[in-house]
């Protein structure tokens, strides 16, 4: 009787340090010197080196150090442990069974069980957590597309904010000069006051616009920083070509990255998956089958008188099978939602494929957009506007030209800069965008091409 209940000593050994392991987080929280929990220790911040920041310094930081990377990284990690999860067998059961507790008539059984899964269910479990792996694998790309696109058009946001900055400063610097030039004519009697008084608040224009050009400096710095975990940027500016505008993709090469995208990668991964499920409910379908061997030790008739109660017991083997019949739960229910379900991601696939389309497209033309704005600007605008300001500028020293026309010849030059950097900007916005929606996980510096003059 006694070696009959061995295996279950064994079993009820196996739970206290389950058990034990479980409050150790929590004692150590107590013992420990760390007064707040886990989920509300601050974000580690990250430094990057002082001075002067290449493109590819930034991008290279930025796939190192940005949280939402790494927490995309440890999703990818976590559905290894379900590809795991879903190929384990179904565990064993020991039972015991006491019948009749006077110990003359007691009887004792020990039984062993194992479920069977029949209908492919663990392979169908198993190919539904590895497409959930290859989701989050390609949801990884996708952030590392994202997060470089960011990346690219934050830095370039810091290169044309110091262009603008530089900008202002010699607009504040020609605004003095024109000033102290007027300055100078009213002394002499050649003007009136009035043209010193339109001097000096159009030089007070240009303070205000350097203001402007400051404080947009330091939120894209910020911005452009904050991507890799630092509030408070470090670098002191950002070394690019800010004339060298991103080339334009064929029409050979885009349709070459169309098909994947991350995001039709993703949806027809969805699809996969779904599929997948489906098969699993369709598996669920078949009835599992549970065998078990046991030993039964029951009393024997007493044919020797004076025998003890003990030698005339016997053990008997028990076989047993058990299977469920699938008369009123068939799975029906579940089987049609994962149908639907498999029948929306397909939808949501071909809705993705236009989506991604019309999105490239407008990418596109925003880029040949806003190149053909910046060479045009910088071939044709540009050299006029330098060359109207030069000569105002002389002229108005040589008392030629009125004050108004040259403050003019200045504001007219300012602007074309303006827009330029502006084209600028949007042109690298819009291959930021084509590299998120088409997929560029790199950290290379994106192809570039300078301006047509």
């Amino acid at each position: 009787m006694r070696t009959l209940f061995v295996p279950l000593a064994v079993l009820a050994m196996a739970v206290p340090p389950a058990f034990s392991q479980s409050l150790q987080p929590e004692a150590a929280t107590v013992a420990g010197t760390q007064s707040y929990p886990s989920s509300a220790r601050p974000a580690a911040r990250t430094l990057e080196p002082a001075g002067p920041l290449t493109l590819h310094g930034a991008i290279a930081m930025v796939l190192q150090f940005n949280p939402g990377l790494s927490s995309a990284q440890r999703e990818q990690e976590a559905t290894e442990g379900a590809i795991v999860q879903a190929g384990a067998w179904p565990n064993p059961v020991l039972g015991a069974q006491l019948e009749d507790l006077r110990r003359d008539n007691r009887t004792t059984t020990l039984q062993l069980s194992q479920p069977i899964e029949l209908g492919g269910k663990r392979a169908a479990r198993v190919t539904a957590a590895e497409r959930a792996r290859d989701q989050a694998a390609s949801a990884l790309v996708a952030r590392r597309s994202e997060l470089r696109a960011a990346t690219v058009s934050a830095f370039f946001d810091v290169l044309t904010a110091q262009e603008r900055l530089r900008l202002a400063q010699d607009s504040v610097g020609l605004a003095q000069t024109a000033t102290r030039a007027a300055a100078n004519r009213v002394a002499a009697g050649k003007v009136s006051p009035l043209e010193e008084t339109k001097a000096r608040v159009a030089e007070a224009g240009t303070r205000v616009e350097l203001l402007q050009a400051e404080g947009t400096l330091r939120s894209s710095r910020q911005l452009l920083a904050a991507l890799w975990g630092n509030p408070s940027p470090r670098f002191t500016r950002v070394d690019g070509a800010v004339e060298q505008l991103p080339a334009v993709a064929t029409s050979k090469d885009v349709e070459g990255r169309f098909f994947a995208a991350p995001v039709l990668r993703q949806a027809r991964l969805e699809v996969e998956r779904r599929e997948a499920l489906s098969s699993l409910e369709r598996a669920k379908r078949v009835p599992d089958v549970t065998v078990s061997l046991g030993v039964k030790r029951v009393p024997a008739p007493v044919e020797t008188e004076g025998a003890t109660p003990s030698s005339s017991r016997r053990n008997q083997v028990v076989v047993g099978v058990s299977i469920p019949l699938p008369i009123f739960d068939t799975n029906r229910g579940n089987l049609a939602e994962a149908l639907s379900r498999e029948e929306k991601a397909r939808d949501d696939l071909a809705a993705a494929e236009l989506q991604l389309g019309a999105d490239v497209a407008q990418a596109t033309e925003r880029l040949r957009s806003a190149r053909a704005t910046a060479e045009t600007l910088q071939r044709d605008a540009l050299p006029g506007a330098e060359t109207a300001y030069k000569a105002a500028t002389k002229g108005f020293e040589l008392g030629k030209f009125s004050f108004l026309e040259a403050l003019d010849a200045q504001r007219t030059l300012f602007q074309v800069r303006a827009q330029y950097l502006v084209a600028l900007a949007d042109a690298y916005r819009a291959s930021g965008d084509l590299d998120r929606l088409l997929g560029n996980e790199g950290d290379d510096i994106p192809s570039a091409t300078p301006p047509a003059r």
